[in-house]
């Protein structure tokens, strides 16, 4: 049975979960986990391979084990470290940022300046921001979540899988905005507009499913305060627990994801699609929902379907729609998939 260490000492707690949810199911591999107290707390699982750790004992620990292959959650800070780690072992890091990963000391130099001074001052000298061009250039595989974003140099690594729910029959069209109602990456304004003008004969209930705060919240409040015949709200001020998102998401008819194309992060441009992947996708695979993107949104999968002028008639529709995701989604074969793609890595 070969050896893994996968380590998340810094933010994507939802990775490392799908990660564990598949490989708890493996006969093939024996995976060990290395999380920060942060990522610890928003994973669901408990065990004797999960330890905790943070940039200052992580290469100590790895010490201790001989492991056939690292993965590496994420790389955007405690640059340093990791470089450490990827001289060491043979390692593999997943992207979530490409123009990121493709950063020269140049370019990070003059983003410094540009946003959360303090910080990027902070990653530079106590954490080798310096080294985050070599981080990326020299892990022997980087690696993507998105299928559309794999190439030669960028692997796909397939996570999300299909669960198997009892299907809910709701007597109202339940609309589910999934991620942290915020202006940054999604275009609240716009759905907050379109709701606020909806006419409709049909009773519709959109939820809004991630923390609201400031401006956000604030819009939420007023909207609820005056919205269309037929058409009702829900919004959370605090976070949301998994199991509210779980059993939210069972609930949905349909997922209504409007992500902004343009992003950032450390300054650079990132396009989502085509240089970064957004989480909705995992969303819409993990519950089998059709979801609704912007029609600019670039994506050949059959259950991305392009935002309509008539936004409720295409929610109907979908709500009728059918999309076999266990077919190509479900655990068995994307576990498969997944640990051909670990083989693989270890071989080189």
């Amino acid at each position: 049975m070969k050896k893994i260490a996968y380590i998340e000492i810094d933010t994507h707690a939802e990775i490392a979960q799908a990660f564990m949810n598949l490989m708890k199911e493996s006969s093939e591999f024996a995976v060990d986990y290395y999380f920060s107290k942060r990522i610890r707390d928003r994973v669901d699982e408990d065990g004797d391979n999960i330890f905790l750790s943070d940039s200052s004992m992580i290469t100590e620990q790895l010490k201790t084990k001989e492991y056939d292959l690292v993965i590496i959650g994420t790389v955007h800070r405690y640059f340093n470290t990791f470089q450490a780690v990827i001289q060491k072992y043979n390692t593999a890091v997943i992207v979530h940022n490409i123009n990121f990963s493709r950063s020269s000391k140049w370019t990070l130099l003059k983003s410094i300046f540009k946003a959360d001074i303090i910080y990027r001052l902070k990653l530079w000298w106590k954490e080798g921001l310096f080294y985050s061009p070599k981080t990326y250039q020299q892990a022997k595989r980087l690696l993507v979540l998105d299928k559309e974003l794999s190439s030669e140099k960028y692997v796909f690594l397939p996570l999300f899988y299909t669960g198997l729910f009892e299907k809910t029959e709701n007597d109202h069209l339940v609309v589910v905005i999934p991620g942290g109602v915020s202006q940054k990456r999604r275009d609240y304004n716009q759905i907050f507009k379109t709701v606020q003008e909806l006419k409709t004969q049909e009773k519709c209930e959109f939820v809004f499913l991630g923390k609201a705060q400031d401006h956000e919240l604030k819009k939420l409040e007023k909207l609820a305060e005056n919205l269309p015949e037929n058409v009702t709200i829900r919004y959370f001020s605090n976070r949301v627990s998994n199991e509210n998102f779980d059993r939210e998401m069972q609930k949905a008819d349909v997922l209504w994801c409007p992500i902004r194309q343009k992003a950032e992060f450390f300054s650079n441009g990132e396009t989502y699609g085509v240089t970064k992947m957004t989480g909705n996708l995992g969303d819409a695979v993990r519950y089998g929902k059709m979801a609704v993107f912007p029609e600019n949104y670039p994506s050949k999968l059959a259950f991305i379907i392009p935002e309509q002028k008539d936004i409720i008639r295409q929610f109907s529709e979908l709500k009728k729609t059918g999309f076999d995701f266990q077919k190509k989604y479900n655990r068995n074969s994307v576990l498969e998939s997944l640990e051909n793609v670990l083989k693989s890595l270890i071989k080189q």
